[in-house]
């Protein structure tokens, strides 16, 4: 599943690193690496830690997208299926 969302990304000659999809998929990977890590080692405070900022980071992004480019944000939840969270 993440192997076929990284071919995609790569695939794609317009897309930079420095683009907010590249940002938030790459973000997105790093939380997937954490969280199952995270499930083997429970008292690993630091990686808790690290998540959560990168957690932040992620949603700071996708709340930037969401506001400069609906469709676009709506395409990158669907890709790298990541539910989308409710205005508060």
């Amino acid at each position: 599943m993440i192997k076929n969302s990284v071919i995609s990304f790569q695939e794609k000659k317009e897309e930079k690193k420095g683009s907010v999809e590249f940002q938030v998929f790459s973000f997105t990977n790093k939380i997937r690496r954490l969280t199952s890590h995270l499930e083997l080692h429970r008292k690993d405070y630091l990686s808790q830690r690290g998540l959560r900022k990168i957690l932040g980071k992620r949603q700071r992004l996708l709340a930037y997208l969401s506001k400069k480019n609906r469709v676009r944000y709506k395409e990158l939840i669907n890709k790298l299926d990541i539910r989308e969270l409710k205005n508060r």
